[in-house]
């Protein structure tokens, strides 16, 4: 979307458009008056919705620039505003099957928020607890960045997690953790291989003493009597059932 949004069909043989052919072999390209203003650019362009369905997808996209267009003069027409959305569709990209986009882009309408699937963390997990207690360490250690190892000893084997190398917490609270299941509550760590799916509210402060809410959904394991990070997922809204659909993924952990 960013190639297309950049390309003009008076220059078909520029960079851009050879981009956006490899793509997209059949889409037409937008023409540009010659005095097109490079600040009618976007300055990015982010996905915000997705949905996949029988080998095919659309994803939808936000085009932002960094300051809205002034409406011309005498008012007759509002100039570009500052955020425009795009609905893009096409196949491939799993399977060694290669990306192939499918028309030409649609301006729609901003989409509505997605549904967030019905509380499933049911179980609050007491202050001190084990659980808790183990979470709060892992929390701290992954927004300093985990130096000199200190991230992976809150992990299970094989699980590899990449820390944010930038956090700028001076101070990271954990306000609250919740789980799927009660044996996530007991005030000691249950038989090995019990598992549970956890959301941990914590609050980070900054250099600047601002205070950052911020969400973490993970997956944790009791093994040798202690609680394990065995999965970490940055987003916390879950996909509808009906359809592969989610707002675009934020980097976080792997599994």
């Amino acid at each position: 979307m960013d190639l297309w949004l950049r390309a003009d069909a008076a220059t078909p043989d520029s960079s851009v458009a050879a981009a956006v052919r490899a793509l997209a072999p059949q889409v037409e390209l937008p023409k540009r008056p010659r005095s097109t203003d490079a600040a009618s650019l976007p300055a990015r362009v982010v996905a915000v919705r997705s949905s996949v369905s029988a080998g095919t997808w659309t994803v939808v996209v936000a085009a932002i620039r960094d300051q809205a267009e002034p409406t011309p003069a005498g008012g007759a027409a509002a100039g570009l505003p500052l955020v425009r959305y795009f609905a893009v569709s096409g196949r491939g990209g799993q399977d060694n099957v290669p990306v192939t986009v499918a028309g030409v882009p649609a301006e729609v309408a901003a989409p509505d928020a997605p549904p967030v699937s019905a509380a499933q963390f049911t179980h609050r997990v007491a202050a001190g607890a084990a659980l808790e207690t183990s979470l709060g360490e892992f929390v701290r250690a992954y927004l300093s960045g985990g130096p000199g190892g200190g991230l992976e000893r809150y992990l299970s084997p094989g699980l590899r997690v990449s820390a944010p190398k930038t956090a700028p917490y001076v101070r990271i609270d954990v306000s609250e953790v919740v789980a799927d299941t009660e044996a996530a509550t007991a005030a000691t760590v249950p038989a090995d291989g019990v598992k549970a799916q956890v959301q941990i509210r914590v609050t980070g402060e900054d250099r600047n003493g601002v205070r950052w809410p911020l969400s973490y959904r993970a997956e944790v394991t009791a093994r040798t009597g202690r609680w394990e990070v065995s999965g970490l997922e940055a987003g916390i809204t879950s996909p509808p059932t009906s359809t592969v659909s989610s707002p675009a993924a934020v980097p976080g952990g792997a599994r």
